[in-house]
């Protein structure tokens, strides 16, 4: 179980960071003098990336170097066919000194770029950063600019920490826009509930993120369950191991209402499963050839996907929390594993907020609905109790049935403090402690065939990121943002408010980082500002990875509580109006247009 299972699960190569070291091509003595400090700069470069990253599945990010510095065109050229056939998804390109522009620079369309240009004074290669940025604008292909703040002395290939700084936020972003692109997005099943957020737009999925859609009706799981495609040997495996580590809980139907031991026997079969169903049309199973199916163990290429559940399917079937919880964790009945990632009432937005927040967190993501605001007198007058401390200005009840990670309990730690880590830094007593966290209940009697919900409530002091994708009509895909903080309430507190919404349920008391003023004047602000009833969280504050990745694939941000300093985008952005960032960001992604359209 503390051996993570490090593998890349779906059909093609990772994508790699591609180096370009840029040069003066003059020759007779310019040219001759910078070869040595130009590639020195563009290994550094690497160096720290591979040394500092690793994609989401837990294998090492790679990084190409062009066979030669580019003087021109001809290098430039040679060096973008290589890229191609090396599968690199971005680039970096690095130059000390002045370089002729329009020859050297990255011109792929579809590839996130950045250029770091060093900031010395023997030779200007600030000069060429600010010439191929505005060529870059010029052209089109909005590129981000790394400069540092100190002044370096040429030969010098160590990188300053601001300059580290931006090259890790840039690849980070630009993985993962190159990791989801040529994936697909499963819907199984259709539209939950009258919920906007399952209708899927395939333009979005095109154009925006690259990505195609792939449909099943829910009836495949009986199908399958009827049938026998699935891994029977690991069924067995499976099923010992959910009885062994995942507790029932409290059981709040009235009794007249609660299934019998025998029918909940059969749910728990059932629910485990659809878990190992929902796996294979995802990533497909090879086993399932070697029992004559092997259409089916081809599977769906699917690096997210969503179940609709509600109501078509658990008006008569045990409901999709089960298999959502589990396969959203970072573990399960074959150890410690990536998180996949399954939507709930195929909410397709809010897995592709889900999908991003893992691959720039590298962790499980938590689906919940944002429920509730409390405020502090609203809190009192039930409680009788004051919220004290980061919770005094009220807080927002983060809560779902389906897929809240286990890895959401914060029973991991990280120096010492509640955490959800990359899947590959997990022990196994930390495995055990987040088992140990939750309770499975039976499902409430507006889900009327059964089922067990996860119930757990989220440790205090987790730095959190809360996300959603909307799509507003006229104007397209928006992203907001909130920096927060899990925070625990008091025993007696937390019973009472969390029972007048579902005690079966999974909660997280978020209370984000506010700065004053708009959506993030106070607790309630986010909460009133909010554009729909889900959202992701992810581990950490990393609302400015976010800004960049969204600035990449041209969606605007509507809201956000990162800091000025922490913001980085294109140069471009800056000349839709740099006085006013919020209304740059719209007018940009609306000029530049999706990034692959």
């Amino acid at each position: 179980m503390s051996v993570p299972i490090i593998e890349n699960r779906l059909a093609g190569e990772m994508p790699k960071i591609g180096i370009r070291p840029v040069i003066d091509g003059r020759r007779g003595g310019i040219r001759e003098s910078l070869e040595e400090p130009t590639m020195k700069l563009a290994e550094a470069c690497a160096r720290l990336l591979s040394g500092k990253l690793r994609h989401a599945n837990g294998l090492p990010v790679e990084c190409v170097i062009a066979d030669t510095t580019i003087g021109g065109v001809g290098e430039a050229a040679k060096t973008g066919e290589k890229f191609r056939r090396e599968g690199v998804g971005l680039t970096i390109t690095v130059t000390p000194s002045w370089c002729y522009p329009l020859e050297t620079i990255d011109e792929d369309p579809w590839m996130p770029k950045a250029i770091w240009g060093f900031n010395g004074t023997e030779r200007p290669g600030a000069v060429y950063l600010a010439a191929a940025l505005a060529a870059h604008n010029q052209k089109g292909l909005p590129a981000f600019s790394i400069y540092g703040r100190d002044v370096q002395d040429i030969g010098d290939d160590t990188i300053p920490g601001d300059v580290q700084d931006k090259l890790l936020q840039f690849a980070k972003a630009g993985l993962a826009v190159a990791a989801i692109r040529g994936k697909s997005y499963l819907s199984m099943g259709s539209v939950s509930m009258g919920i906007a957020g399952c209708i899927v737009d395939e333009g979005f999925f095109q154009n925006y993120l690259g990505m195609r859609n792939e449909y099943i009706d829910m009836t495949e799981f009986i199908r399958r369950m009827e049938r026998g495609i699935f891994d029977h040997e690991e069924y067995a495996r499976a099923l010992a191991w959910t009885k062994a580590n995942c507790r029932e809980g409290e059981d709040v139907n009235p009794p007249e209402r609660q299934r019998s031991a025998e029918q909940k026997e059969k749910d728990w079969e059932t629910v485990v499963k659809m878990a190992l169903i929902a796996r294979d049309l995802m990533i497909g199973n090879p086993q399932l050839a070697k029992i004559g199916y092997g259409e089916e163990a081809i599977g769906h290429n699917a690096i997210a996907a969503g179940f609709q559940g509600q109501r078509a399917w658990t008006d008569h079937l045990p409901t999709g929390d089960f298999m959502e919880a589990v396969l959203c964790s970072s573990f399960d009945w074959n150890g410690i594993r990536e998180p996949f990632v399954l939507a709930t009432e195929n909410d397709n937005l809010n897995a592709v907020t889900m999908l991003l927040g893992h691959q720039l967190s590298q962790s499980a993501q938590i689906f919940a609905d944002v429920r509730t605001y409390w405020s502090p007198e609203a809190v009192e007058r039930v409680t009788g109790q004051r919220l004290t401390g980061r919770a005094a200005g009220g807080v927002i009840h983060l809560i779902n049935s389906g897929p809240a990670a286990l890895d959401g309990t914060g029973e991991q730690t990280l120096n010492g403090q509640p955490a959800m880590k990359p899947f590959w830094e997990i022990g196994g007593q930390e495995v055990q402690r987040c088992l140990d966290a939750v309770a499975w209940c039976p499902a409430k009697d507006f889900f009327p065939s059964g089922g067990f919900s996860t119930d757990f409530t989220t440790r205090g002091g987790m730095p959190l990121t809360i996300a959603r994708i909307n799509l507003i009509r006229g104007l397209g895909p928006v992203l907001q943002i909130a920096e927060g903080y899990s925070v625990e309430l008091p025993p007696e507190v937390h019973e009472k408010l969390d029972r007048r919404s579902d005690p079966t349920w999974p909660t997280t008391w978020f209370v984000p980082n506010l700065t004053g003023s708009g959506p993030f004047r106070d607790v309630y602000a986010v909460m009133s500002h909010w554009g729909s009833n889900h959202c992701a969280a992810s581990y950490g504050h990393i609302g400015s990875e976010w800004l960049t990745l969204a600035a990449m694939l041209r969606i605007p941000v509507t809201m956000h509580n990162v800091p000025e300093e922490r913001i980085f985008r294109p140069s471009a952005w800056d000349a839709f109006g740099a006085g006013d960032p919020v209304g740059a960001d719209y007018r940009a992604c609306a000029a530049f247009g999706p990034l692959y359209k």
